[in-house]
Formats: structure tokens, sequence, C-alpha cells
């Protein structure tokens, strides 16, 4: 793919993440999607098995923001280890392809986790468990989830 092949699937991908977290949720899954949707690497299996990954893990807010699970995940079905090559080193170009988007996401979003990402967005955290939380989250937050999973999509293809 050449730079600006590359550019404008990049962009591409920003706006479907964009439109999937609005319109859908489960930032993880609208990574994948969009990765999917605009260089392929991804399949449906993926995509289902990131679902419980929203909200920091099973919307407990104390694990990594699904967006960065979904673009570390991205990143992994094309870059990682295959189950047939488990005994054949730890592919650790892989794992410096994660550490610089989880560098790059610390410091645009100033913390890895969903509940830190809570805080910073809305200035508190929530149990996305209790209805009425989930509900005071979704409305402080406004699109800045949606945002922090598009520019995530944006640099996972940027990245492949």
């Amino acid at each position: 793919m050449s730079p600006q092949d590359k550019t404008q699937a990049a962009e591409q991908a920003y706006e479907k993440a964009l439109r999937y977290e609005l319109d859908y949720g489960c930032c993880p899954q609208c990574v994948l999607a969009a990765v999917q949707e605009t260089v392929g690497v991804i399949d449906d299996a993926t995509i289902k098995a990131s679902h419980g990954l929203s909200g920091g893990g099973a919307l407990s807010g104390q694990g990594a923001c699904g967006a960065l699970t979904g673009g570390l995940m991205a990143l992994s079905a094309k870059r990682g280890r295959d189950r047939d090559k488990l005994d054949k080193g730890r592919f650790i170009g892989n794992f410096q392809k994660g550490k610089e988007l989880v560098e790059r996401f610390k410091t645009e979003f100033g913390g890895v986790t969903c509940e830190e990402l809570q805080h910073r967005f809305t200035g508190r955290t929530y149990d996305m468990w209790k209805p009425e939380e989930y509900q005071s989250f979704s409305d402080a937050r406004g699109q800045k989830c949606a945002l922090a999973t598009a520019t995530v999509t944006r640099w996972v293809v940027e990245m492949m």
C-alpha cells in the first residue's frame, strides 16, 4: 500500500470507527470493524472475541480502554504469533508496535485504563453496571470516547 493509500485508508477507518462508536458503542469492536473494512486482516471471530473488552473489560472500568485493546488486537492480527508458532520465539516486533501504540495513547489521553479516561473526559468515574451511572457517563462524555476510538483506529491503520 502506497503512503497516499495508507493515509486515505487511515482516514476512512477513522470515520467508520467514529460513526460505529457513536451509533453502536463497544469501542474495541468499532476499532476492529473499521480496520477490517479498510485494510482487511481482521476476521469476524476476532471482532466477536473483543466484545468483552469494552469498558475496561466487562464494563469494569479497571482494565485498559477498549479502544486501546481493540487497537492492540488489530496490530496482533497483522503481526502477532500464530498458533502453530508458539514454540518459535516471542515475536518481539509485535510487542514493539503494541508498546508504541500504548505510549502514544497514554500521551494523547493521559492514561490507559477506562477509569482514567472516564475521569479525564468527565472529571469522575462511573459504575457502568448501574443503568443511571452508565447513562450519566454517556451524557457527560459526549463524543470523547468516540473520538478516542477513531483516533486509535487511524493510528493502527497507519502502523500496519
